[in-house]
């Protein structure tokens, strides 16, 4: 395995780990009966819900450019 293949295997397990410390914005009960919660419809992100999901964004932008790299090199 090369450089590139390792990164992108410690960016996902980042991405994951990052994903997993998120909160759910739907409710439990209206995830398997498929309806939309308007519970926080107009709620905006703050504190460290909006910092994880700008590391997420970068994360996951990072992990689109390094897969392509490991591709094409």
């Amino acid at each position: 395995m090369t450089f590139l293949h390792w990164l992108l295997f410690a960016i996902s397990i980042l991405l994951i780990m990052i994903v997993m410390l998120q909160e759910s914005k739907d409710d439990v009960k209206n995830t398997f009966s498929g309806e939309k919660s308007d519970l926080f419809k107009n709620q905006k992100q703050r504190g460290s819900e909006l910092m994880l999901a700008r590391i997420t964004l970068g994360l996951s932008i990072s992990f689109a450019v390094v897969a392509i790299l490991a591709i094409v090199l």
